[in-house]
């Protein structure tokens, strides 16, 4: 009985210890600023916040050089590229011709900063240069522009600065909506004024035809909703601008006329020759 029990508790860690594995396997790693998380400042926090909705793309593009150089290089924010392999690469090249992997910069050394319209997104830490760059590790450095409408688009390399004896980089660049800045409101508080009672007024009439006639029952102009007050308001105005803007008085008395010499001369005789016995 004791050896039964001992080997279903050796099962439990077993299964155990595989659930976590599996769980730490699932759990994709993401940026880690360079320094201690004390000296992470606010600001890069923040970009790496604002960048996460690019962490579930991927992105590649492809380079050709002649007949020796053929790359592929592949891109994911702040997320392993093959992570299966946990070597924190965040930007990897592939030789199409040899099958041969190259880390560019990995993303467990990485910086961020940003500028008005862009994001400067670097990996360090990558794998070692050959008889380039005093052998320096590589570093891959992604401009991200400020593009409205797209998440994210036009995935690039621009250029590889091997050249020098040290501080060498590849350069890519990207466009996304994310590096835009916060569009300010151009409406000023008398259209914002103006709007709100505009609305208002659209739900007052709407609202109250709709009860007017599908609770009350009212028909024509019935249904608009306190009819009787406006068209009482509606007579008032129109009788103060009558009274304010008229010509002339209403009851005015009709203006003098003179009367003339034709008026006063003498009737015709013949006028009350009726009135005359006969």
């Amino acid at each position: 009985m004791s050896s039964l029990c001992h080997t279903s508790a050796v099962m439990v860690v077993f299964m155990a210890l595989a659930v976590s594995v599996g769980a730490e396997q699932l759990e994709e790693k993401s940026c880690d600023v360079i320094g201690d998380e004390s000296s992470e400042s606010q600001t890069e926090r923040a970009l790496l916040k604002k960048l996460e909705p690019l962490s579930q793309m991927r992105f590649n593009v492809t380079v050709e050089k002649g007949k020796t150089e053929n790359y592929i290089y592949h891109f994911r924010v702040c997320r392993e590229v093959n992570s299966s392999q946990h070597d924190f690469g965040g930007l990897v090249q592939t030789d199409r011709q040899g099958r041969r992997t190259t880390v560019i910069g990995r993303i467990n050394e990485t910086q961020v900063f940003n500028g008005s319209d862009w994001i400067m997104l670097i990996y360090k830490g990558g794998d070692s240069y050959g008889s380039h760059c005093s052998g320096e590790k590589r570093r891959a450095v992604i401009m991200i522009s400020c593009k409205r409408g797209v998440i994210a688009s036009s995935f690039s390399i621009i250029s590889e600065e091997r050249e020098k004896e040290q501080e060498c980089f590849y350069l890519f660049e990207m466009d996304s909506s994310l590096a835009c800045p916060a569009e300010d409101s151009h409406l000023s508080v008398g259209s914002i004024l103006l709007i709100t009672f505009a609305s208002l007024i659209a739900v007052y009439i709407i609202g109250g035809f709709l009860y007017q006639r599908l609770v009350v029952g009212a028909k024509g102009m019935e249904q608009f909703p306190h009819f009787a007050f406006w068209q009482d308001l509606g007579n008032l105005v129109a009788d103060g601008c009558d009274f304010v803007c008229r010509s002339k008085p209403r009851n005015a008395p009709a203006a003098y006329r003179g009367v003339g010499d034709d008026q006063l001369a003498e009737e015709s005789e013949e006028r009350d020759d009726h009135l005359l016995p006969m």
